[in-house]
């Protein structure tokens, strides 16, 4: 088995919807310009308040892709 080297980055995603939609939507902004994505942690989960009432979801997240291209 081969080694694998990654290089991580960090992202912030946010929604109106929930959680996962503001974490796919840094992801598929990511992807459009970075190859070979494997994986992703969340890191911090909070929220913007307007008017005593939830208006975005917010996720920062690590990502992690393989620099030589490996599965």
């Amino acid at each position: 088995m081969k080694d694998h080297i990654y290089k991580i980055i960090e992202l912030a995603g946010s929604s109106t919807t929930s959680i996962d939609d503001a974490i796919q939507q840094a992801i598929a902004r990511a992807s459009g310009t970075l190859e070979n994505l494997r994986w992703f942690e969340v890191e911090k989960i909070r929220g913007h308040i307007e008017e005593g009432k939830l208006k975005h979801y917010q996720v920062v997240l690590k990502v992690g892709f393989a620099l030589d291209g490996a599965q």
